[in-house]
């Protein structure tokens, strides 16, 4: 069944066909010989549809606000697409007359929510292919106890690419597998790490492989950046054409659970800071057998990871000399500063700004730190800012670069932004010349 858990979700024939049986699945629920239906009961359900549609809007963007930007309103809308069809169906059911018709009523709702539940993932991307949105297991996956033990001899160099040579009996692809981090220093509450170790991490002499952590966004959850982010697809094609040799990725949680927004540092909210900044390098050097200098290590992350890898480059450009800010925002937010401030920090506006990047990189100098911001050339909330860190890391002395790729906030553009920013991190953590 590969070639099932292989089909797209995002190009190809599969959401054509989706989104039309959608619409005919909409069309019967519209439609029926029942004047009953049609002009009491059919109204009833898309005015409760819409009703409930726009209370979750108040909820979520109005009193809630779990998310620090709005969602996009074609969510909302597929949203209430998807519920209006639920609600239209216990009518039409009453409606229907016989078995047959019955059934079609059923199925015609479960295409219009298939087709809503599609075009919201068009939205962002998250599920590339069936597999994913199935939650198929990858046949590179191993439990974290089958990862092979530290070996005697080891090989080291910068460039390591000039002094490895992978041996005949190589695996040809990486593994994924997945781990808790004690949060012994920070205490922060967070979910399994995903790790992707390389071919060469299973060879003996086993070379000192860079690390790079990734972070996925908000809401989210590791595992995002193995469904969407492509992860191991990414890397194994590094690896293919570097004898098997690319980073050990950590992708760690930064957040704690999938809607929770403890803005990267410590605080009330969790200790995130020291989580990042501490316990995960120390269990890195502890569990894998890597290169520990930091020198050969990097951060990156999507969206809030984004916003949470700038924030480990400024805060602890001693363990983060080098990161990846995809998408990132250009301060840690809550929805607006003032907000910001007195959840996060007691409403003590200078104990933000101590930790804020935009304010650090005024008053600092980062000779020794590198990195890439990259954005959806349609990303019109998250460019501004982007640029803005850019120039603002550009004058605090960091060797940066800007770099738009089409799309827009989306998985698109952050597995592209990690495929094509691939090589230089590479060349950066010294893994290649």
């Amino acid at each position: 069944m590969e070639w099932f858990d292989s089909l797209s979700l995002i190009d190809g024939p599969i959401p054509v066909i989706v989104s039309v049986l959608g619409a005919l699945g909409g069309l019967w629920l519209l439609v029926s010989s029942s004047r009953t239906y049609s002009r009491r009961w059919l109204p009833i359900a898309v005015t409760t549809a819409i009703a409930a549609t726009a209370i979750g809007y108040v909820v979520v963007e109005k009193v809630w606000r779990p998310f620090p930007d709005p969602i996009a309103t074609a969510i909302y809308v597929w949203i209430g697409v998807g519920l209006a069809a639920l609600f239209a169906v216990v009518f039409r059911l009453l409606a229907s007359h016989g078995v047959l018709g019955k059934m079609t009523t059923v199925g015609a709702a479960v295409l219009v929510v298939a087709a809503a539940a599609l075009h919201v993932n068009l939205e962002f991307d998250a599920y590339p292919t069936v597999g994913n949105a199935l939650g198929v297991e990858s046949a590179a996956r191993i439990q974290f106890s089958d990862v092979p033990a530290s070996v005697a001899q080891t090989v080291s160099g910068t460039p390591l690419d000039s002094v490895w040579t992978a041996p005949a009996d190589l695996v040809t692809a990486g593994r994924v597998t997945s781990a808790t981090v004690p949060a012994t220093a920070s205490n922060f509450s967070a979910r399994d790490a995903q790790i992707y170790l390389p071919p060469a991490y299973f060879a003996d002499p086993r070379p000192l492989l860079p690390v790079l952590v990734l972070l996925a966004g908000q809401p989210g959850a590791p595992e995002d950046w193995l469904n969407g982010g492509k992860l191991a697809e990414t890397m194994d094609n590094f690896a293919r054409d570097h004898a098997g040799l690319a980073p050990v990725v950590v992708v760690a949680d930064g957040t704690g659970s999938s809607i929770a927004n403890p803005l990267c540092v410590d605080s009330p909210l969790g200790n995130v800071d020291t989580y990042l900044s501490r316990d995960v390098p120390d269990w890195i050097d502890s569990a894998l057998q890597v290169d520990t200098d930091r020198a050969h290590w990097a951060i990156g992350g999507l969206s809030y990871g984004g916003t949470c890898s700038i924030q480990m480059a400024t805060n602890h450009p001693d363990v983060y000399p080098t990161f990846l800010d995809l998408s990132g925002q250009r301060e840690p937010t809550l929805g607006d500063r003032d907000r910001t401030v007195q959840q996060a920090f007691g409403g003590n506006a200078a104990a933000f700004t101590a930790v804020n990047p935009l304010d650090l990189l005024k008053s600092r100098r980062y000779p020794d730190s590198a990195g890439i911001f990259v954005v959806g050339s349609d990303d019109k909330d998250y460019k501004p800012g982007q640029q803005e860190m850019y120039d603002a890391a550009k004058a605090a002395g960091m060797d940066v670069q800007y770099v738009e790729v089409p799309g827009g906030h989306s998985f698109s553009v952050w597995s592209e932004g990690l495929r094509r920013e691939l090589p230089w991190l590479a060349t950066r953590t010294g893994l290649t010349s």
